[in-house]
């Protein structure tokens, strides 16, 4: 077996159309995306299925990206049983109170800005790095920033679907 043929994508390709859109939603919150890479299976390998959903993103309009951003909670503050958001903004953590407070008051101006939360694929990355990203990106264009979190987005679903295969 190589890495991109799992179990966990074999078990994927066989799960009944409702449990995969479940486990797809678990992935993005994106009602089209996650359809769009439903009706591709099944993937030979996980690069078939990360291409899907690369391209399933590329294609989503502006609602599918808000349905899809509505699906994160903000940086610092993932919801009490969502473990993959805590796990993906575990660089926040150990974070300062002043950091933290720093955040919240950054997020909370980026939301007022582009009307969603300020979203950026966390994983690996520390508070302090969150922290530029913001500021650097609170200055964007609309149009540019909805690129980058579109971006962002498709980062995400990668180590998500990845994760997915791999331990299912």
């Amino acid at each position: 077996m190589t890495s991109s043929s799992t179990p966990g994508l074999a078990r994927f390709n066989t799960l009944t159309a409702e449990e995969a859109v479940t486990a797809l939603h678990e992935v993005c919150a994106s009602a089209r995306w996650g359809s769009t890479v439903l009706a591709h299976r099944p993937y030979a390998g996980t690069e078939a299925l990360l291409s899907a959903s690369d391209a399933a993103m590329a294609e989503l309009g502006p609602k599918d990206l808000a349905e899809a951003m509505a699906g994160h909670p903000p940086i610092g503050r993932p919801e009490p049983g969502d473990p993959a958001s805590a796990r993906e903004q575990r660089g926040m953590a150990d974070a300062s109170e002043e950091l933290r407070a720093e955040m919240l008051a950054l997020n909370l101006a980026y939301q007022e800005r582009f009307g969603h939360v300020f979203l950026i694929c966390a994983t690996g990355a520390t508070g302090e790095q969150m922290r530029d990203a913001v500021k650097t990106r609170i200055g964007n264009p609309p149009e540019r920033e909805r690129e980058i979190v579109r971006t962002e987005l498709g980062k995400i679903n990668r180590i998500r679907l990845t994760r997915l295969v791999q331990h299912s």
